[in-house]
């Protein structure tokens, strides 16, 4: 006989949530093993004693997580999806009949709080894996990338004089398109005046001609005159932190800079932080180096083993991980030589030998784009009437050597890396933190900065990679309670066995 189902809605019903939520689910065996009761006292001090009541701290964190978790890095979807989902209504604390906070609630209070709040979170996160064995501590790897700005391109202000920045405002504000400009400029007047050198600045000019005259002779391109823009002559009046990055082969986008660190065990995050998109890697290490060794230093393990990119290459680096008792693998940078070809340096005597018996002896320390260098030179009578002049010093009169006073540090580096273990450490690299980037970029809400400001781009970073860790973490305890399952289930069968077989003996 054929049904028909008729659907007429009841004025009572029974339903209870947790029975509609099964056990092996995702969000309800989260709730068992995410505590974050602490945060009740964490955050009293920033609400009053009197008013209307406030967003649980927990809903507030918890629906933070959710929108990594689900990718979604809207919060008005965000609430949405949470509302029409039975398994996150349970993981909240919320009845099918209870109503989520607004939208607006959850931007509110993410501005109350401060950035420590959410590292707090983050550490807490981090200890739940410690303790459940994920987390080894000895060997990290350590990347960056670049994450996109919520501010556009079409939106830069040119940086001008102070004495001409009102006049300069004025007039780029008439004669530009109002859908074009920002509302309101947020940032201050230093950033709004220009700090460059008049050297850099025709640098950027003659730069700024040759990227032009190549722009338009793209196939497709328009001849209207293509625009350089550099952070030294350009700043986002939307969100003054945002900086303009380029890659080899992409255009340049305002963007912040994310720096991470992974445990090479089981690939959990140990460290993020938000950097402005205009710092070098090299620039980054140390501050990220004594932040991560003291969070694994209060967790009780030991850092050893330092992995990363050639973007971290530097000797200021290597001098101070060494000081920090930390083995570096980390690839020398292109611009490093070691020395010119051909000539013998002489460690004792502190000076180089040429091919043809000369020496280049030690003048000074100099400190070359942000980097301290020894030079070296000859006498010009040496070079006078050197029959290899001029492949080796051309029209000069005398040969100049530049090195850099961390040639031993390079060269103990180096080793490492050449060797089979430093082959291997690559290859850990590779297959530990740059996976982890691109999840957390395209599954884990973090293609894009929702927010305005480093301290608001920092918190989301830190929310980004809890949700990577608590993902991880599930996964990890699951994967160990089949294991363990599996081997008493073994150790059932072999002790049968091993019964039936002694039966077998005893009745012969």
């Amino acid at each position: 006989m054929q049904g028909k189902k008729i659907y007429q809605e009841k004025l009572f019903s029974s339903f209870q949530l947790s029975n509609r939520v099964p056990k092996n689910n995702f969000y309800r065996r989260l709730k068992e093993v995410l505590d974050l009761s602490f945060l009740y006292k964490k955050t009293k001090i920033y609400y009053g004693s009197s008013g209307q009541k406030s967003i649980d701290p927990i809903v507030f964190y918890k629906l933070c997580l959710l929108g990594y978790l689900e990718n979604i890095i809207s919060d008005r979807k965000l609430i949405e999806h949470c509302s029409m989902r039975l398994d996150i209504l349970y993981f909240l604390g919320f009845d099918i009949d209870e109503q989520l906070p607004w939208h607006s609630t959850l931007s509110r209070t993410r501005q109350l709080f401060p950035e420590s709040i959410f590292e707090q979170v983050f550490t807490h996160v981090l200890s739940i894996c410690i303790e459940k064995g994920m987390v080894s501590g000895h060997t990290q790897t350590m990347d960056s990338a670049p994450i996109k700005a919520n501010a556009s391109m079409d939106n830069l202000e040119l940086k001008v004089p102070e004495e001409q920045l009102e006049s300069h405002l004025q007039r780029v504000r008439y004669q530009s398109r109002p859908d074009r400009k920002a509302k309101v400029n947020k940032a201050p007047k230093k950033q709004q005046s220009i700090t460059a050198s008049d050297q850099q600045l025709q640098e950027l000019k003659s730069r700024n001609l040759n990227w032009q005259k190549n722009q338009n002779q793209r196939p497709g391109a328009s001849n209207n005159g293509a625009k350089y823009t550099s952070n030294k002559t350009h700043y986002s009046p939307t969100d003054p932190d945002a900086r303009i990055s380029v890659k080899p082969g992409k255009a340049r986008k305002l963007n912040y800079h994310s720096n991470i660190s992974v445990d090479i065990a089981n690939h959990v995050i140990t460290d993020v932080k938000a950097y402005h998109a205009d710092r070098k890697d090299s620039q980054i290490l140390q501050d990220a180096t004594k932040r991560l060794k003291q969070r694994l230093k209060n967790q009780g393990l030991l850092w050893r083993n330092m992995l990363a990119d050639a973007g971290y290459s530097s000797g200021e680096n290597y001098a101070f991980l060494e000081k920090e008792n930390l083995i570096s693998y980390i690839p020398k940078h292109g611009t490093y030589k070691g020395g010119p070809e051909g000539f013998t340096f002489c460690k004792k005597e502190n000076y180089w030998l040429c091919p043809q018996a000369k020496k280049v002896t030690f003048r000074k320390q100099k400190m070359v784009k942000n980097s301290l260098q020894n030079h070296y030179l000859t006498k010009r009578s040496d070079c006078k009437d050197c029959p290899i002049k001029q492949t080796c010093i051309g029209k000069g009169f005398e040969k100049k050597i530049g090195i850099t006073v961390y040639k031993e540090e390079y060269e103990r580096n180096n080793k490492r890396v050449a060797s089979k273990l430093g082959r291997y450490m690559k290859g850990k690299r590779q297959s530990t933190v740059e996976p982890v980037f691109g999840t957390l970029t395209q599954f884990m809400g973090l293609r894009k900065i929702n927010t305005i400001g480093i301290k608001q781009a920092n918190k989301v970073m830190h929310m980004s990679a809890c949700a990577y860790n608590l993902k991880k973490l599930l996964k990890f305890v699951t994967k160990n309670a089949e294991t363990v399952t599996n081997r008493a289930t073994n150790y059932f069968f072999v002790i049968r066995a091993q019964l039936n077989f002694i039966k077998q003996i005893l009745s012969t």
